[in-house]
This record gives C-alpha cells, structure tokens and sequence, in this order.
C-alpha cells in the first residue's frame, strides 16, 4: 500500500465514522408518536441544525420551536426556527436563545410533546445564567475551565451548577409535557446528564462536587461564580425528582457506532480494525504516547493485530495550554503522535473532530505521514518546539497537512486512525 493510498484510507475512514452519525441518517428511526397536543421541539448542539430539519423532514403533523446551533453551522428549516449563538464560550445570543426556549415550554399540557435534540456543544450555546449570576461571569468560567485541562465531565458538572437550563431544569420546566431528548452523544461513556449538561436529564452531581473540580484545578475566579458553587443553596434536580417522571432520553447515535462503521470499511478495504476505545480521556500528548507505544508493538511483533492494521479511537482528550501557539486537541495529539513515532517508515495516522472544528480552529484535525518530521527539519521547524508552545495547528499546516470538512453538521467527538502497514 503506497502513502497515498494509506492517506486515502484514513480519510475513507473519518469519512464512514462522520456519516454514521449524521442525523439524516439515524434520526427519524427514534421519533416518538404524534401527541394529542401541541408538539413543540427545542434544543441545542453542533448538529442542532441538522437535526432539526431531519425532524421536519419526517414529522408527519404539525409542529413549532426553537434551536440553536454554533456559527456556520446552521442550515434551511420550515417549521423549527434555528438561531446561531458562540461555542465553545458563550455569548449573547446563547443566552437569549436559551431564555427563549425556557419561555416557549411554559404553561405546557400533559397532552403536549417536547422534543429536545440534543447534541455537543450544547451546554456554551445554551447558556442562562442562573439568578444573581451575570454572562460575563459564565464567559469567564468557561475559559478558565477550557485553559485548565479539566475534563469534558468535569466542565459540564461545573456548569450545571452555574445556570438556570442545565442539569434537569429544562425538562422541569417542561412538566407536565411529555419529554422526549433525541441525543447525539459527544462524551466518553455516552452519559445522557454529561451531554450539553443535560438539560433534560437529572442530575446526580451536586453542588460540592461542583466546587470541589475548582479547588482542584484552582479556579477561583470569577469570584462571583465560585462563590455561588460554594453556597451551594439552588441545587439541580435530582434523580427521581417528579417533574422529570415523563421525561425520556432516546440515544441515536454514539462514538462506538462510529468506530464500528470506521472498523466495518477498513474490514472491507483488507485491514484489519483493532478499537482501542470510545471514550478515551487524558492529556492529548499522553494519550498520543500510549497509542505510539501500540503501533509500534503492531508493527514490530504482529500484536494485539497482525498487519495490516488500524487502530481506531475515540473519546474526547483535553490539553493543559501552556504556551501560545494554535492547538486543537486533535492536532496536539498528532504532533506528540509524531515526535514518539520517530517518522517510523510504516506508520500514517489521522487524528479529527468529528463536528469538523478542532478545538476554535478552522480544520477538522491533520494527518501524519512517515516523512512529517524530515519534511518539517528540511523547513527548519523542529517538532518539540511546537509541541511545547501548543502549536500543532501551526506545524501541520506548514506542512499543508491539516484536513479542512468544514462543518460536518454532527459530533460524535474525536477520531484517531493509526494505519500500520
């Protein structure tokens, strides 16, 4: 198998693992029945937009709402308004978005449907601050959480405790409306209350846990934020808290399904698939590490698989940002990928979003070839250095292998190929 196709086949792969999640695809298997009243769909996500006109596509009665989905990432609707708001910090139109939405569930009927599409990116678009809190305060939170290295459950616990939409209290106040949340899942374990903060879903974290995440990382600022985790007095509800008795969650579709896909096409291509992991967490570059150490133990000795082989994982790694560079996640993970590797003479790899944004970028993630590093000395760029300064975007693209999709319009979270030949 030549470079070239090697490249193919990674990209063939991403390519499966996006479309397995798409909404257009897997949604409208998962549609509750039409109720005796009003249907009113909300929600909020990278993939809101598409799904919302997938719901349209094949709701056979009427129907009305409000969505809302990251910039650029909205698409044609009939029925369902979509609005656009920031992600991964909030802004103002999150925050009237998700007023919107709260006022549109109120005075509802237990003959009436919600809908709530769900999907990553959720908890920064629909941001509402709870009482006494401001949005300047949710900002500032959120970037200090993105800059620590916590966690995507530990960020969404955090947030539950700052706002008055997430962790239950949406489908609160829903009842006595019948809830229905068609979720795509974006986070390690497929944890509907950890997806967008799971605003439909109780909550089993508390408010001590809450600020026990900021004591661990040292976030004390915004004073006001911390303070009112730290009071603990307005918790989320609870499982078995009666409001959310009609509220049901329907998963349609997850990182595993999208490995399987992933692994199904290298099956079929002559490869064999070997799935590390669907929810895979950790710092990117340690996480790069221990996958290098498996190629190499792949190429060298035939194990876990003989080749040709790829390793496929998912999950959602984190990257503790200490320098100044552009990052991503998944372009980090690259970078350290290569500098473990060596430039090793039988091994590409692929690391991406699934929603087609790295981190704030404008690429979906890069791909490595067994020359990266002698092209990028010939250049006169060493590898570590970019690693230090959290530059993976930097690097690749001097290289000009950073791989742009645009917005995919789903997420599913991280997809990391390793082709070992």
């Amino acid at each position: 198998m030549t470079s070239e196709a090697s490249q193919a086949l990674l990209r063939a792969l991403f390519d499966a693992a996006v479309a397995a999640a798409d909404p257009f695809r897997c949604l409208p298997a998962w549609l509750p029945e039409p109720p005796k009243g009003r249907t009113i769909v909300i929600g909020a996500g990278k993939a809101g937009g598409s799904m919302a006109r997938a719901l349209e596509d094949h709701w056979p009665g009427p129907l009305e709402g409000l969505v809302v989905t990251r910039y650029g990432h909205k698409i044609p609707t009939g029925r369902i308004e979509v609005v656009e708001a920031a992600h991964p910090v909030p802004d103002e139109a999150g925050r009237a978005a998700a007023a919107r939405i709260l006022d549109m569930v109120q005075g509802l009927s237990a003959d009436d449907l919600v809908i709530c599409l769900i999907s990553g990116g959720g908890s920064a678009l629909l941001s509402a601050p709870a009482e006494g809190l401001t949005l300047a305060d949710k900002q500032a939170m959120n970037k200090a959480l993105l800059k620590s290295g916590a966690t995507i459950t530990e960020m969404n616990c955090v947030r539950k405790h700052l706002s008055a939409i997430k962790g239950g209290r949406l489908a609160a106040a829903c009842a006595p409306a019948q809830v229905v949340t068609l979720l795509i899942s974006d986070v390690p374990g497929d944890d509907p209350s950890v997806i967008a903060s799971g605003p439909t879903v109780a909550d089993p974290t508390t408010c001590a846990e809450a600020l026990a995440i900021l004591d661990k990382y040292g976030l004390r600022e915004p004073v006001a934020a911390y303070e009112y985790i730290k009071r603990g007095h307005d918790e989320t509800p609870k499982p078995g808290d009666l409001r959310l008795t009609r509220a049901v969650t329907r998963m349609i579709a997850t990182p595993q399904a999208s490995l399987e896909a992933a692994a199904a096409l290298a099956l079929a291509s002559g490869v064999t698939p070997v799935i590390l992991g669907d929810s895979l967490e950790g710092e990117a570059r340690d996480v790069a590490l221990v996958h290098a150490g498996i190629a190499k133990q792949v190429a060298r000795h035939n194990q876990p698989a003989a080749v040709p082989c790829v390793l496929l994982s998912g999950g959602e790694t984190t990257v503790t940002v200490r320098g100044s560079g552009r990052g991503g996640r998944n372009a980090e993970f690259l970078l350290a990928l290569a500098v473990a590797l060596e430039g090793h003479p039988r091994i590409h790899a692929l690391a991406c979003d699934t929603d087609g944004v790295d981190g704030t970028e404008d690429n979906a993630g890069a791909i490595l070839t067994p020359d990266s590093l002698a092209r990028a000395e010939v250049m006169g760029l060493r590898a570590k250095d970019f690693l230090a300064n959290n530059d993976g975007y930097t690097f690749f693209s001097k290289l000009k292998d950073l791989i742009h999709t645009g917005p995919t319009l789903t997420n599913v979270n991280d997809f990391r190929a390793i082709l070992v030949r």
